[in-house]
């Protein structure tokens, strides 16, 4: 077993703070600039870039020294100050928060090797033992300097980075997969639903081959003759509030679940790894566990750069990849819709309508939290209900599209089961890697 030496952070490595409130502020964000690292984008293996703010190219150079460079490992400063990304070559030139703070490893290190290292469960626990703060827990370059680090030989720490890094790759290739999958999904629904070029009784674009179209008032657009409009309101059939339990059997609580919470829905959508908690639910809530076809919504949350209202969808193949059925946290509310083969309709138009902004009008507060007005909103927006064989051609290529995504989510889920398993081992040399 190779030789392990003892060193502290500071030695292998340079600690830094994102800019503060007065160097940075949320006015400054701009829509197309330098991208922010913020703690939100934080994630296991890359960064989550949904909504990610932006600066100017001004406000970049003025704030040069936060510039992040390959190889850099970004943690979070506050609240889950367990959670750090390596930046990859793609994120090179991004800025980050001052809820970060940034490592930049020197050469006396293995910057991939040491990233994997602070992901080991034993590393993240003395994280939170040292952190300071009586409310959040929180770190500071200090703290993060005096952090003790046993590592092996460079040489051998670029070995075990190789194989770790190999098992990363493939994840990322399968989330790549996914990405390219979800812009076809988008791109059919816009041409069938939008565009309305969706294929006629004679396999044409109904629109451009001239296809009748008559005004909607409630619309103010023409939509195919024989089309319905309805409210958002007349899709759903029912709905299950959430739950959370208690994260050990005791009592009654003796249902086990893996409970979605408004953190969760990215990565049930396939964005990142999803790592839902397990947790008990008294066995007279079993009728809160989510079926196929469900949809979660999270309706408390968000931020000023971030609506409430990110939507997830259920399906034999989603509940395939977790050992325990699923509910949802107070914080989302599941629906269920009227019909079953009107769910990607409902999930992509309702994703448009995030994506433009539309949920921004609908949130009250409470206690300083944003709450969607979910009956305001579903009561006020319109929706086209296509012809029923449009309905059952569009399901079917959907549900195939879905399939391939949850495959490829399954495998992922794998290979980190794998990697996790291995990290340790070859952290402390039970396991090594041969020359070959």
């Amino acid at each position: 077993m190779s030789k392990i030496e003892k060193f502290f952070l500071k030695d292998i490595a340079d600690s830094q703070t994102g800019p503060f409130g007065s160097q940075l502020h949320e006015e400054d964000y701009v829509a197309k600039g330098a991208p922010i690292v913020t703690v939100e984008h934080l994630g296991e293996i890359s960064f989550n870039l949904n909504n990610l703010p932006m600066v100017s190219d001004a406000d970049k150079a003025r704030l040069s020294k936060y510039i992040l460079k390959e190889g850099d490992i970004v943690f979070s400063r506050v609240g889950s100050i367990d959670r750090c990304t390596y930046v990859s070559k793609k994120e090179e030139g991004w800025l980050f928060s001052g809820r970060c703070i940034r490592v930049r490893i020197n050469e006396k290190a293995n910057a991939r090797y040491v990233s994997f290292y602070f992901r080991q469960k034993y590393f993240k626990e003395m994280m939170l033992n040292i952190s300071v703060g009586a409310t959040m827990p929180s770190l500071n370059t200090s703290l993060m300097d005096n952090i003790p680090l046993f590592l092996p030989p460079k040489k051998t720490q670029q070995k075990i980075a190789s194989v770790l890094s190999a098992l990363d790759s493939k994840i990322e290739l399968n989330n790549r997969i996914n990405s390219e999958l979800e812009a076809m999904a988008k791109t059919l629904y816009d041409y069938w639903f939008v565009q309305f070029d969706f294929p006629d009784e004679n396999g044409k674009p109904y629109k451009t081959s001239g296809g009748k179209m008559v005004w909607n008032k409630e619309l103010k657009k023409e939509i195919p003759e024989g089309w319905k409009i309805s409210k958002m309101s007349e899709w759903i059939e029912s709905d299950k509030s959430g739950d959370w339990g208690k994260d050990e059997p005791h009592s009654n609580y003796v249902h086990k679940v893996s409970c979605i919470r408004g953190a969760d829905i990215n990565g049930l959508n396939g964005l990142e790894e999803c790592k839902p908690p397990v947790r008990y639910i008294l066995e007279k809530n079993k009728h809160k566990i989510l079926s196929s076809h469900d949809l979660i919504i999270e309706i408390s949350g968000g931020s000023p750069i971030q609506s409430t209202g990110r939507l997830a969808y259920i399906t034999d193949a989603t509940l395939k990849r977790f050992d325990s059925p699923l509910i949802c946290s107070n914080f989302c509310k599941a629906i269920s819709i009227k019909d079953k083969k009107l769910l990607y309709n409902f999930v992509y138009y309702w994703n448009s309508l995030y994506d433009s902004g539309a949920f921004f009008g609908y949130e009250g507060k409470t206690s300083g939290i944003k709450n969607l007005l979910f009956d305001s909103f579903v009561n006020s927006y319109h929706t086209v209900v296509p012809k029923n064989y449009v309905v059952t051609m569009f399901y079917a290529i959907m549900q195939n599209i879905q399939v391939k995504k949850q495959t490829a989510l399954e495998e992922s889920k794998n290979l980190s089961a794998l990697r996790d398993w291995l990290l340790p081992l070859l952290m402390n040399g039970q396991v090594t890697v041969n020359e070959s």
